[in-house]
């Protein structure tokens, strides 16, 4: 008998590429052939390719700008190399179903499974919809929500709320494993420090730039992006520089009792999940399209986070920044515990499954 096939799509930051992760096993469970379909250099590349059993196909793709850039010319000729490529990878993969994370890898994809009669079911994690998703949604037989709040962006008669999805493997981080992993003792509270899948230069300077004091109190694990340590910094007691953590995040997770990370939708979700009082530093304005301060302001009105903004990190040293987060710590926990609006992996992929063909 012939095994049932699903693609996945997605890619461009780990926030793209995390849920389709946390699908991986289930589907594999469930006796699926499972395909995923990205760039050529992206991230979803090195992550999914981690994943035995899973097939990766990568596609031309373009960035979709809203600024000005010689690329915005040449890269919709990608975009549309990109559609032909997956079209002809849809019809010889013949999966039942497509689920798109998003990014701007999935429009290609989402187009070419549109010409293939197959349909995609699309998830947005972002209380707005991003660029990439805002052109495939129409395309979509059904698109699921992290926030209640979007179904206000999205065709309501194919929309529907879930929550976040949150991958099990987080709740089985080791605090004695995180510890041991960076060489920290466990005696002082430990803050993380996270900028994404790439570093964020500006969470980067706030930490350095104040780091003598934060030790006085706390331990930091600080996950700097790939290129982004600071060798003037190695060797400080206390202070662990870490580039990127992809199967040791559970255990650093564990092991650190506050963090102060930018506000994309699962980092944030994963963290109410284990319950760590966060300070939110979306990314600004100026560099986005804005969707991480929604998103942090919304778990700020649920009083699930304390925010600052980016451009006040200069005037605001990193010590004053934690000691805010650790006088709001008791209304946080307390929120905390009260929220639960999550999916596990197997309920989101029975609700995928419901849209195959």
């Amino acid at each position: 008998m012939t095994r049932p096939t699903i693609v996945l799509t997605g890619g461009g930051t780990a926030g793209h590429v995390s849920v389709n992760e946390a699908l991986i096993p289930v589907l594999r469970d469930k006796q699926y052939d499972i395909h995923y379909i990205g760039s050529h250099d992206g991230i979803e590349k090195e992550l999914i390719r981690r994943h035995q059993g899973v097939a990766y196909h990568a596609i031309q793709s373009g960035k979709l700008r809203r600024y000005f850039s010689v690329k915005n010319f040449t890269d919709p000729f990608r975009v549309v190399a990109g559609v032909g490529q997956a079209y002809r990878l849809l019809k010889r993969i013949r999966p039942s179903i497509v689920f798109s994370k998003g990014g701007f890898v999935s429009v290609p994809v989402v187009l070419a499974a549109k010409l293939a009669n197959i349909p995609v079911v699309a998830h947005e994690s972002d209380v707005t919809p991003g660029l990439a998703n805002k052109i495939s949604l129409p395309f979509a037989a059904h698109i699921f929500t992290v926030f209640e709040s979007t179904l206000d962006y999205v065709p309501a008669d194919k929309s529907t709320h879930v929550g976040a999805i949150v991958r099990p493997e987080l709740f089985e981080g080791k605090k004695e494993e995180g510890l041991r992993l960076t060489g920290l003792t466990g005696s002082r509270p430990v803050v993380i420090v996270m900028g994404g899948s790439q570093g964020s230069k500006a969470l980067n300077d706030m930490i350095r730039d104040d780091v003598s004091n934060v030790l006085q109190s706390y331990d930091v694990i600080h996950l700097c992006g790939r290129g982004n340590r600071d060798a003037s910094k190695e060797g400080m007691e206390g202070y662990v520089q870490i580039e990127y953590a992809t199967t040791e995040l559970p255990h650093l997770l564990a092991a650190s009792d506050y963090a102060l990370t930018r506000a994309g939708s699962n980092a944030i979700f994963e963290l109410l999940a284990l319950e760590k009082p966060m300070m939110l530093i979306p990314l600004s304005a100026s560099q986005s399209r804005g969707d991480q301060i929604l998103n942090a302001r919304h778990f700020e009105s649920l009083k699930l986070a304390e925010v600052i903004e980016e451009e006040q990190l200069p005037m605001v040293p990193a010590s004053e920044i934690i000691a805010r987060l650790i006088e709001a710590e008791p209304v946080l926990r307390e929120q905390m515990k009260k929220a639960s609006d999550v999916k596990t992996p197997e309920q989101m992929v029975n609700l995928i499954l419901l849209h195959e063909n």
